[in-house]
Order: C-alpha cells, then structure tokens, then sequence
C-alpha cells in the first residue's frame, strides 16, 4: 500500500505523462493544417480568433456549431478558400457543416455574432 505523499507523487507522474500524451497529440493537429489555412494570411485570422476566444490555441472552435460554421464562412471567404466545408470540417472533425451555417442565418442571436466576426476579421 502507499502512504498518502506517495499516492499524491503518483498521481502527479501519471498527471505529467497524461498531458505529455495529449500535448503531442494535439500537436499533430497544429502541425497539420491544411495548406489553406496555414498561410501568412490565415495565421493572423487564426491569432484574432484566438484572442477573440473562439478557436482554442490547436485552431479547435470554443464555440457553438453554427458560431463555428460563421467563423468557418467567413474565414474561407476571406481567405478564397472554395471548398470550405470540406477544409473545415476535416479539421475540426465535423459533418454538416453547410447545415450549421444556414441554420445560423436563420437565428437572432447568429445576426450579432456575425457583426463581431466583421468587426474582428475583415
């Protein structure tokens, strides 16, 4: 059996090697974006967002489905991307994407995030 200072220095290795893990398995994620979305260009919008809070520091969205299909929108009109939601969706990992933006036009509360997203990236 342990003693509680050795279970707590236990628990702490298994906590290091836990965020070691994921640390590098989310490093993959940033180190493969696609070519569309790592120029120069993209990388300041990438860095407004991030201050903004709506994409985390591995480009993942912090926000709700159609929010992130907004960001998505206009981030690709921006930027010239055609194939937007099979860019977008490969890199956050979604489906449907097209479904969440035109259901966010539809929404009130969508009208006003939209104005900040205009504010921040054009």
């Amino acid at each position: 059996m342990y003693n509680n200072d050795e279970l707590i220095e236990l628990l702490k290795r298994m906590h290091d090697i836990l965020h070691q893990a994921y640390e590098t398995e989310q490093g993959n994620v940033t180190d493969n974006l696609p070519a569309e979305l790592s120029t120069n260009k993209a990388m300041v919008l990438w860095k407004k967002a991030q201050k903004a809070g709506f994409v985390d520091e591995h480009y993942q969205p912090l926000i709700s489905r159609t929010q992130a299909a907004v960001l998505a929108h206009a981030m690709a009109q921006i930027l010239g991307i055609k194939n937007k939601w099979k860019v977008f969706e490969t890199l956050w990992k979604r489906k449907g994407m097209y479904r969440d933006y035109y259901q966010a036009l539809d929404q009130k509360q969508s009208l006003v995030f939209q104005n900040k997203i205009k504010e921040l990236l054009y």
